[in-house]
């Protein structure tokens, strides 16, 4: 049995059912933002698909027929329902906050802050997910990410949270076994961590030549060589941002003030036309204030 409802546009059902419970086409075309003469013509359209007069036309306003008082009511009741449903579930989606980010960010600068969100914020539940790729956020389910690039990914908005930046970074016995006085100390020294990145900081330190290759290990994440480091094992390129606290209660060093970048920076990111989702517009603004007054971030926006 073929499907009553193939080949009738749903537009043309809202646009009956709003004429019908107003009776009126110029007061259905003002409710729905469109001319009188587009009403007239989607009526005209679902009469004909119908078979039949949906509505008799009066000098000042129209009448359902018998054949329009069903299908008006049908209508009215169905579209009663569908508006329920999309507020119940706008209503529920508002309620949740996911966030994907990287993991090193997350464990180390975001999730100690989340708590204070939370708290400004008792009706909103997070999510959090470490996915180190960028998803495609709306069809993943996610309402924001936290990203590193340019800040330049297609169907998607970014605002710039705080700059990459990586330094040498180890325990305070290496450092000493090391002694380490000036960037050419490193240039034997156990290091973890890619050997290009290496020597892209050893260029910003000014020494393009000389670096031997030393690397004792790599990670996926930038945690887990860091985790290295603390172990005594080298010396990691890392985020002066993200192991502030590390460094601030001495159980890292950063011996020098030379940094390097990948890339532009951390950006919080959302699917384009969602900039005024109210749960977004409140996580971006509180966000943007956590980096703007942690001292690390001030200092790397500075080029220290």
């Amino acid at each position: 049995m073929a499907d009553p409802l193939s080949g009738i546009p749903l537009a043309s059902i809202r646009v009956f059912e709003a004429a019908a419970r107003l009776k009126s086409f110029t007061r259905a075309a003002e409710e729905l933002g469109m001319t009188q003469a587009a009403v007239s013509w989607q009526i005209k359209a679902l009469e004909g698909r119908l078979g039949q007069s949906l509505f008799r036309r009066l000098p000042r306003e129209v009448q359902p027929t018998e054949a329009g008082e069903r299908l008006s009511r049908a209508a009215t009741e169905a579209i009663t329902l569908l508006r329920r449903a999309i507020d119940d579930l706008t209503e529920a989606d508002e309620h949740i906050l996911s966030i994907t980010t990287l993991a090193t960010l997350a464990t180390q600068w975001l999730a100690p802050r989340l708590g204070a969100f939370q708290l400004l914020n008792p009706g909103l539940a997070v999510r959090l997910d470490t996915s180190p790729a960028l998803l495609d956020l709306s069809r993943e389910g996610f309402d924001v990410g936290i990203r590193s690039g340019s800040g330049e990914w297609a169907g998607m908005e970014s605002q710039l949270l705080m700059p990459s930046v990586f330094t040498p970074l180890c325990g305070p016995a290496m450092a000493d076994r090391l002694n380490l006085k000036d960037p050419c100390d490193l240039l034997d020294a156990p290091r973890i961590g890619m050997e290009k990145e290496w020597a892209a900081w050893f260029a910003a330190a000014g020494l393009s030549d000389g670096a031997r290759p030393a690397t004792r290990l790599t990670a996926d994440y930038q945690v887990l060589e860091v985790a290295a480091a603390l172990g005594d094992q080298g010396v990691a390129l890392a985020s002066p941002i993200l192991f502030a606290r590390e460094i601030k209660a001495g159980l890292l060093v950063r011996p020098f003030r030379q940094i390097v970048s990948f890339h532009a920076g951390y950006y919080l990111v959302w699917p384009e036309g969602r900039r005024r989702s109210p749960k977004i517009r409140r996580f971006r603004d509180w966000l943007q204030a956590q980096a703007d007054a942690d001292p690390a971030v001030v200092e790397a926006r500075a080029g220290v």
